[in-house]
C-alpha cells in the first residue's frame, strides 16, 4: 500500500470508528485527523466534499465490516439457529469487553441523521437492508420459504439492533440475552415445523 492510499485508509478507518462510537455530530474533522494520524490536508484531498462524503464512505466501510462478521459466523454454523446465537453472543462479548458500538451497529449514526441528512439516512437504510438480506438468505438456505425468511430476516435484524440499543443504555446484556432466547424459540418453531 502506498502512502497516499495509506493516508486515505487511515482517515476512513478512524472516521468509521468515531462515527459508530460518537455519532456523526459528535465527531469533528480534527478529531478524525488526530485519530488517523494523517496529514492535515489529506482529509479534503481524499474527501473534497467534506464530512458528509467521508461519512458516506465510513458507513459503507462499517457496513462491509459488519456484513463480513456475519458471513464468517454463517460459514462456521450451518444451522441458522446456531448462527444467530453465535452472532448475538459475539455482540454481547464485544459490548461487555469494550462497551463500544464499533463494527457492531450503525444505529447511532442512523438515529442521529435520519431527519437531517437524506444521503446518510439512505446509506444507513442500505446497510440495514443488506444485513436483513443476509439473515433471510441464511434462512432460505435452511429450506425456509422466501417470504417467511424475508420477514424473519428483517425481524432478526430489528430485534438485534433494538437489543444493542438497550444493552448499551442499560450497560448490561439483559436485552441481548432475552432476544437470543426468544429468537432461538421463534426460529426453532419455524425450522422444525
Amino acid at each position: 500500500m502506498n502512502s497516499k492510499t495509506d493516508s486515505r485508509e487511515k482517515i476512513l478507518v478512524a472516521a468509521s470508528k468515531l462515527f459508530q462510537v460518537k455519532g456523526y455530530n459528535g465527531t469533528g474533522l480534527n478529531e478524525i485527523l488526530q485519530e488517523s494520524k494523517a496529514p492535515k490536508g489529506s482529509l479534503y484531498y481524499y474527501f473534497p466534499n467534506g464530512k458528509e462524503e467521508l461519512a458516506l464512505a465510513a458507513i459503507k466501510l462499517a457496513s462491509e465490516t459488519i456484513e463480513n462478521r456475519l458471513k464468517n459466523v454463517f460459514r462456521e454454523h450451518s444451522n441458522p439457529i446456531d448462527a444467530v446465537q453465535a452472532i448475538i453472543n459475539n455482540i454481547t462479548d464485544d459490548l461487555q469487553r469494550d462497551n463500544k458500538l464499533q463494527d457492531i451497529s450503525l444505529s447511532l449514526i442512523a438515529l442521529e441523521t435520519y431527519l437531517s441528512n437524506e444521503s446518510l439516512r439512505n446509506a444507513c437504510q442500505e446497510a440495514f437492508s443488506s444485513l436483513q438480506k443476509l439473515y433471510a438468505d441464511k434462512l432460505i438456505e435452511s429450506g425456509m420459504p422466501h417470504a417467511t425468511a424475508e420477514d424473519l430476516g428483517a425481524f432478526i435484524q430489528i430485534s438485534i439492533e433494538g437489543a444493542i440499543t438497550l444493552a448499551v443504555t442499560e450497560r448490561k446484556p439483559a436485552a441481548l440475552l432475552a432476544v437470543n432466547r426468544q429468537l432461538t424459540n421463534l426460529l426453532t418453531a419455524y425450522i422444525h415445523r
